[in-house]
């Protein structure tokens, strides 16, 4: 604006003055004579204005002004002003032709002929968007609920929000500058300092929490922090800022942490009297578990005492009689038969207390549950009878199940034989199978996801009370009459399920009814097809050998050498697995085939069979175990295994198969 003044007091020229006067469109310029009477108008000041040249020149320019200015002669001291000071500037508010205002900002200097005055020269530009900006950025810091500072490029105030004035008590200009670190607790001025400098220094956001001293003396917390304002080369021109109040959040902080270490100690001292009075609490509970596991105990031992003292006395009596030298042949027959049914029954309760236990060796194979259910329909009509309607209901194509299917079957005809009783013998029985991906919550386990295929079972029976729902799975507990149930059925259901992986669960309302359901994992494959073959007889070129006892009871491995050598077996009979491998290692061919117990002292039977394998000894191993922990959690690794007690046919079944490489 300056540069345009000069210009004008420099041209010489008439045409000269007026090309520059109406080349500065943005600009409003006109001169007045001593009087202030307007001598010419320039067509920024027609644009800015209102007035044309025509009818501005001659009129006193106290037009421009507005009245309050008029009246105080604002014009007049403008003109006196120039003349003491040699120019005038001035920002103020400034009418047009139609009344409104506009917020100027003016130059006024003086025109001289040598030595005398000719006059007044004004410049002026409308800066009324510009003050309305000031007034909104104003009006915004002082509405911020907090602090609003500007600074240079080296961090010096250079404006504050009034807030940040009131607050302190301070005036705006002794905030400025450096001299606002003053109003900082002086703990904290060192922090205040070094956090400018590290800013000012990389260019990068300036952060703090200082305490900020009140008008009173007082001083509250403030978090305060300023960003980098850059030019278009990124160079810093400034920095914007505000300081928020958090004196409320930081004493809250403070009662927080105090509250927790009071709580802490509460808590120490709390769990010390929990801990106290938990490990009193299990002391009850383990003698209340001890006592209920008496009782289980006891209750298990009477059932097994009972049915094998049963299953003993017909032996012994028989035995008793078969001693007798005049036994006739038809009695000495039944007495043998009786022995053997006796002791098939035996090794069935075992195999049911075994599988209760999850300790029986399973075999799992995969098989499809809705061929196996229709495979047994026959059975299972034998073993429910005709007055019952069997009803089945499969709700998937598929259902393939990696499991035992020797015990799947024995499962579900001991749920159809439990059934059975409570309709007495007349009803409906449902069967229905279906693919889920869960287990619901049973018996306190909490719900488990994944694929699974059920099974369930249900009847029309009389229910099962509630005090009794829990206690079905028991070994040995039964509601029925004396010898009509041994209580090892549901057992065998229970532990077989278990044992597979899955889940098994009973919901029954009395005089409704009950619902068996078990869950098995359903397999990642397909069952396959098997192929039933007829027995043949072994190939007698290949069964030529001996047969390698390995057993650590004297008594059972003399027994079972003179058995074999009985079904025309040679035998060679070793108390260890060690004394085994020697003779495998000294004359492999000799060997046909490995019968070795598994529970053995020292190397076990599956050690044995492994090392066997190892060492690529050519010849086969057979275990054979009434039971091992180990074949229950591992199973027999690809080794055949027969279970004991075992029969002659069964024995010789299997040596044969394992001989003839089958």
């Amino acid at each position: 604006m300056t540069q345009i003044a000069d210009d004008v007091l420099a041209g010489s020229e008439p045409d000269l003055a007026s090309l520059i006067l109406d080349s500065a469109t943005d600009f409003a310029i006109l001169t007045v004579d001593e009087q202030g009477i307007i001598t010419s108008w320039s067509l920024g000041a027609q644009a800015l204005m209102g007035w044309s040249s025509a009818e501005a020149v001659g009129l006193d320019a106290a037009m421009i002004f507005t009245p309050a200015d008029q009246e105080a002669g604002t014009h007049k001291d403008e003109m006196a002003r120039a003349r003491l000071d040699g120019r005038s500037v001035n920002e103020r508010w400034h009418l047009r032709k139609d009344g409104s205002r506009f917020w100027g900002s003016g130059l006024l200097m003086p025109l001289k002929d040598g030595a005398r005055g000719q006059g007044y020269v004004k410049i002026m530009r409308d800066r009324t968007t510009e003050l309305e900006a000031d007034r909104r950025y104003q009006a915004l810091t002082d509405a911020l609920p907090g602090f609003v500072f500007v600074t240079d490029a080296d961090g010096h105030n250079t404006e504050v929000n009034a807030l940040y004035s009131n607050y302190t008590g301070r005036d705006t200009q002794d905030l400025l500058g450096d001299r606002w670190l003053t109003s900082i607790h002086e703990e904290d001025r060192k922090d205040a300092v070094r956090f400018w400098q590290q800013s000012v220094a990389d260019g990068t956001d300036f952060q703090a929490r200082l305490r900020f001293q009140r008008a009173d003396g007082a001083h509250r917390c403030f978090d305060c922090r300023a960003v980098a304002q850059r030019d278009d080369s990124g160079r810093v021109v400034r920095w914007i800022g505000t300081c928020i109040d958090v004196e409320e959040r930081e004493q809250a902080h403070h009662a927080v942490a105090l509250l927790n270490r009071s709580l802490e100690q509460a808590m120490t001292e709390r769990t010390a009297e929990l801990e106290s009075a938990i490990a009193e609490r299990m002391k009850v509970e383990e003698a209340l578990r001890q006592s209920q596991k008496m009782e289980a105990i006891g209750q298990l031992t009477g059932g097994v005492a009972h049915d094998f003292n049963n299953l003993l006395t017909v032996i012994t009596s028989s035995i008793g009689f078969l001693r007798r030298d005049n036994l006739p042949a038809e009695k000495r027959h039944r007495y043998i038969e009786a022995i053997a049914e006796t002791a098939e029954r035996a090794t069935q309760l075992t195999r049911q207390l075994l599988a209760f236990a999850r300790r029986q060796a399973l075999v799992p194979e995969v098989f499809d549950a809705v061929e196996r259910v229709q495979n047994l329909s026959g059975m299972l009509r034998s073993v429910l009878g005709s007055r019952i309607e069997i009803v089945t209901e499969v709700h998937c194509d598929h259902c393939p199940v990696e499991a035992d299917p020797t015990q799947f079957d024995a499962a579900l005809i001991n749920m159809a034989v439990n059934a059975r009783d409570a309709m007495d013998g007349e009803g409906r029985f449902t069967i229905a199978l279906r693919a889920k991906d869960s287990v619901p919550p049973v018996r306190g386990h909490a719900r488990v996801s994944g694929d699974f295929i059920v099974l369930s079972v249900t009847d029309t029976g009389e229910g099962i009370p509630p005090d009794c729902r829990n206690r079905v799975f028991e070994p040995f507990f039964t509601t029925k009459e004396v010898g009509k149930g041994t209580g090892l059925g549901l057992s065998q259901v229970f532990g077989f399920v278990k044992q597979s992986g899955g889940e098994v669960d009973v919901r029954s309302v009395p005089g409704q009814g009950a619902t068996f359901t078990i869950y098995l994992p359903r397999a990642r494959r397909e069952a396959r097809q098997t192929e039933v073959r007829a027995e043949t007889p072994p190939d007698t070129d290949r069964i030529k050998g001996c047969v390698l006892v390995v057993e650590d009871n004297r008594l059972v491995g003399e027994f079972a050498a003179r058995l074999l050598e009985d079904l025309g077996f040679g035998t060679i009979w070793v108390a260890s697995a060690k004394d085994a491998l020697d003779h495998l290692e000294a004359t492999p061919d000799r060997f046909a085939v490995v019968f070795t117990d598994v529970v053995m002292p020292g190397m076990s039977g599956i050690e044995l069979a492994r090392e066997v394998r190892k060492r690529a000894i050519p010849v086969p191993v057979v275990l054979t175990s009434g039971y091992s922990h180990v074949l229950a959690e591992e199973g027999t690794h690809g080794f055949d295994l027969l279970h004991k007690p075992y029969s002659v046919e069964g024995l010789s079944r299997v040596l044969r198969q394992a001989m003839s490489g089958r």
